[in-house]
């Protein structure tokens, strides 16, 4: 069993609390949170205040972070040099020169990073991406996806959330990056983005609605949107020179209740299923506890990582700027 800290107790920190209670392959065994009340919500964990409690704790393998994203880089650092595998919440930073830090780090400490890009462990997106390999769907020429949410409307004006700081673009930091992510394991590295943002239906700080378009080196593109003002919907679609699949989420992750998946190929009349409900956070966090014992790679490549962060930072630049902007 690998022992972790849980770093961080808001709303995702409880759900990876939640998700993992039922774990053989990792568990947390000390959640660490500043706020009180955080903390004496927590039953069955130790608790502590600081982050060093989990550094300096010789009974701890590993610190799954789910704080604010500007910790990120620093926490993975010291984290790193204390000799803790590491399991980050997405995005892993918010610029490409912290991320390279902190890869650099676990990569001289020989440890494991893991990243909490999750929807790579749907069964849907796995059979995509599966097939997409095999050569089924031909020549990959376009992604499209939505990932929508409403559930930061309930939160107060001062949650670091909504903060043009802390979380800068608010829909790509909230959703949108993990269609970055599904892009960059589908298409490879990027080249360049085009962005747009704004505050519409909101008074979030930093924005309620994002578009993004992505060009490849592959030549393939991918077109993507993310909105923190409508109702939950998660929509991927993979297009093809021979077919295309689609994968619509019935519900947020958070809660998964399953997939309906069309898949058509050239010839054919298209093809529904259905995918039920599969706990894609938790195989996500087991897959990070495999790699440590060493009996896999972790699925999610250092120079993914590292393209979704300087993902991340283009289009903050382009989203601010209105302009294309090379990666």
């Amino acid at each position: 069993m690998i022992r972790a800290a849980q770093i961080g107790l808001g709303w995702w920190g409880k759900t990876i609390l939640r998700e993992l209670s039922a774990s053989d392959l990792i568990r947390p065994v000390l959640a660490i949170d500043p706020d009180p009340a955080a903390r004496a919500a927590v039953t069955g964990v130790a608790t502590g205040e600081h982050f060093e409690d989990a550094l300096t704790n010789p009974d701890i393998d590993a610190v799954i972070l789910t704080s604010p994203h500007r910790f990120h880089a620093g926490q993975i650092v010291a984290a790193a040099n204390a000799g803790k595998h590491v399991f980050c919440e997405k995005p892993i930073c918010i610029t490409g020169a912290d991320a390279a830090r902190a890869i650099a780090a676990i990569e001289q400490a020989g440890l494991v990073l893991g990243i909490g890009h999750e929807r790579r462990h749907e069964p849907a997106v796995k059979e995509l991406t599966a097939r997409l390999k095999a050569g089924d769907f031909g020549t990959a020429l376009v992604m499209e996806g939505n990932f929508s949410q409403d559930k930061f409307l309930a939160l107060p004006p001062d949650n670091w959330r909504l903060s043009a700081t802390d979380a800068p673009v608010g829909p790509l930091s909230a959703t949108g990056i993990h269609l970055v992510d599904l892009a960059i394991a589908l298409f490879g590295e990027p080249k360049e983005v085009w962005a747009r943002f704004g505050t519409h239906a909101t008074n979030f700080a930093n924005g309620d609605t994002l578009t993004v378009t992505l060009g490849f080196k592959s030549g393939a593109t991918a077109m993507m949107s993310a909105i923190l003002a409508t109702p939950f919907d998660g929509r991927l679609t993979l297009y093809g020179s021979q077919g295309w699949m689609e994968i619509r989420d019935r519900e947020h992750p958070e809660s998964p209740q399953g997939w309906d998946v069309t898949t058509r190929m050239r010839g054919a009349a298209p093809d529904h299923r259905f995918f039920p409900p599969h706990p894609a956070v938790r195989d996500n966090l087991e897959a990070f506890a495999r790699a440590i014992k060493g009996e896999a790679p972790y699925p999610v490549t250092h120079a993914e990582m590292l393209a979704n962060a300087r993902c991340f930072e283009a289009i903050t630049r382009s989203a601010l700027s209105g302009g294309i902007v090379t990666i």
